[in-house]
């Protein structure tokens, strides 16, 4: 019997973890395998990697001190927050060569100012609010993960929302950013200078970058003041072009409009049929729909007597063919569950291909009427919908499987040649195959395929000179090898 063992061999992570055992706290390294394992999977169960790590600093110089010595050894490391991403933008890959950065112990509100607040990236969405409310302000950017959603990937992730039509998304309301970059280096730019001309805007770099230029650790976000009344509506329409009139009639009249979502007559049935407690708003039927809310501040006017009258004229129009206004909180809150349960529903109703893509916001009418129709003609027994945020041209389109077809195949099988179809329709008319989720994993190739090589080659040139090693988030949104996009 030969009693000669082999030598173990040491591996980037050895050397990682033996270098960062004298410089960050104990609690910043975590190796137990069942600790790490639920951070391995992505949101919605599509993707599962591999990490035998997961590094977590509760401050921006442990942080700092956890990516020098990543750089160091050639460790790979991936950023997460609430981990939520919808395209698998913070799940490590199945190799097993990175490790998890989790930013979800960086959770401090460092400052809430007028006009401003500055929050670590760990920060979750609706402790955010909650702090803001508690100054008499907001931050007026909601989704229907703000439960776990942290501020570091909302940022990097560029997130969007229900008030994107009056506020915009997360790049208008980002002043200022901190992060950490490949090598350790630590950016400051929280100080949000209304005029800053020293060159290339590393902020909105960052921003959407999905955690492949820098780390985000903190960053400095608008605040407006806290919404003193709102109304609510709900509103039936004949036509997405219906709806789009309706819209334009309505900032014609206010600059209060907050909302405005488009969801057609079969959304609506998906939710009454598998959302217990939902409710028709209205007693008759429509083949679209429009929920539209108004919301002011403390000292502006009540907006129901407005979006009353707003709400009659546009029936007496022919924009709209019936409306409700909500009486009461709960019943708006009612109303709002609709929408916020569309997802829910859909996916009870049976496997489907869901895209979060935008076209330009006077075409997006036609495009859902005409985009439904090409799909289900070009797979038979498929249905074709799209829901979303009108005014800013965000459809989700999701195209559902025929009856009867198998889940599994239809993911494995079905899935990217619809999707591929499409993201072909999107790019002809002129928009983006993501609007609010990010690129990541799933969209990878698609982007690739897709844009043009002027757009891939700036994209990269950006990538390879803030992370040539490819060591930040690897596998999501660029890869700095062409072939390697499309693997």
């Amino acid at each position: 019997m030969n009693c000669v063992q082999e030598a173990r061999v040491t591996t980037p992570l050895d050397t990682l973890l033996s270098r960062l055992g004298t410089i960050v706290p104990p609690r910043a390294i975590v190796t137990d395998p069942a600790a790490i394992a639920p951070w391995l999977t992505d949101w919605r169960g599509r993707y599962h990697g591999v990490a035998h790590a997961l590094f977590e600093p509760a401050t921006t110089a442990e942080a700092s001190a956890i990516v020098a010595a990543a750089h160091a050894a050639g460790v790979p490391l991936v950023p997460q927050g609430g981990n939520t991403s919808m395209v698998g933008g913070a799940t490590p890959p199945a190799d097993g060569t990175a490790a998890i950065l989790s930013l979800r112990r960086m959770a401090r509100v460092r400052a809430m100012g007028e006009g401003q607040a500055v929050a670590e990236a760990g920060v979750i969405l609706s402790q955010l609010h909650d702090a803001a409310a508690a100054t008499g302000q907001r931050f007026p950017l909601s989704l229907g993960a703000k439960g776990s959603a942290t501020v570091g990937g909302l940022v990097s992730t560029n997130a969007g929302g229900t008030q994107v039509l009056r506020w915009g998304n997360m790049r208008a309301l980002v002043l200022g950013v901190e992060a950490v970059l490949a090598d350790g280096a630590v950016h400051d730019g929280l100080s949000a200078l209304p005029k800053d001309n020293r060159g290339y805007d590393l902020t909105q770099l960052l921003v959407g970058a999905e955690g492949t230029l820098g780390i985000v650790t903190a960053a400095t976000l608008r605040l407006v003041p806290a919404v003193a009344a709102r109304a609510v509506a709900w509103v039936g329409v004949n036509s997405p072009e219906a709806a789009m009139a309706l819209l334009r009639h309505a900032r014609a009249v206010t600059n209060a409009v907050e909302s405005f979502e488009l969801l057609p007559a079969e959304s609506l049935a998906a939710v009454l049929a598998h959302i217990p407690g939902t409710r028709a708003p209205l007693a008759g039927a429509h083949p679209w729909h429009v929920l539209v809310e108004l919301a002011v501040a403390a000292g502006e006017d009540d907006p129901a007597p407005l979006l009353e009258r707003l709400l009659a004229d546009a029936i007496e129009r022919g924009l709209a063919a019936d409306a409700t206004l909500a009486a009461s909180e709960a019943q708006a809150d009612a109303f709002w569950r609709i929408r916020e349960s569309i997802s829910e529903a859909e996916r009870a109703t049976g496997p489907a291909a869901q895209h979060d893509i935008s076209v330009p916001v006077a075409t997006m009418p036609r495009f859902m009427i005409e985009a439904a129709a090409a799909c289900e003609a070009r797979f038979p027994g498929t249905r074709a919908s799209g829901f979303g945020h009108l005014g800013d041209g965000n459809v989700h389109f999701h195209v559902r499987a025929p009856a009867g077809r198998d889940a599994g195949r239809w993911y494995a099988e079905d899935v990217p040649v619809v999707s591929a179809f499409v993201h072909d329709l999107v790019t002809a008319a002129g928009g983006s195959i993501s609007a609010e989720h990010g690129i990541g994993q799933m969209k990878r190739g698609e982007l690739e395929r897709l844009s043009s090589p002027a757009r891939m080659a700036a994209l990269r040139a950006i990538k390879r000179a803030f992370d040539p090693g490819e060591l930040l988030n690897p596998g999501k949104l660029v890869a700095l090898a062409p072939s390697r996009a499309t693997q």
